[in-house]
């Protein structure tokens, strides 16, 4: 069985190894992507609340003119 120092150093080494192989994005590619992000939720929003609004009034309308 390993020495539970050495295999957190290994499981360090090779975290930092695979993480050297990864491609982050640039600021700019960041800023828009979260620019996305951020519109697509606002305009989900925005349809959810139309929605309910209109599923509110349609109930209200049902249950009142019963």
């Amino acid at each position: 069985m390993e020495n539970p120092v050495v295999a957190i150093q290994r499981l360090y080494n090779e975290t930092v190894s695979e993480l050297k192989k990864c491609s982050w994005p640039s600021r700019q590619e960041l800023y828009e992507s979260t620019l996305v992000v951020v519109s697509s939720l606002i305009i989900l929003s925005v349809f959810v609340v139309v929605v309910d609004f209109i599923c509110e009034a349609v109930i209200r309308y049902i249950t009142m003119g019963l």
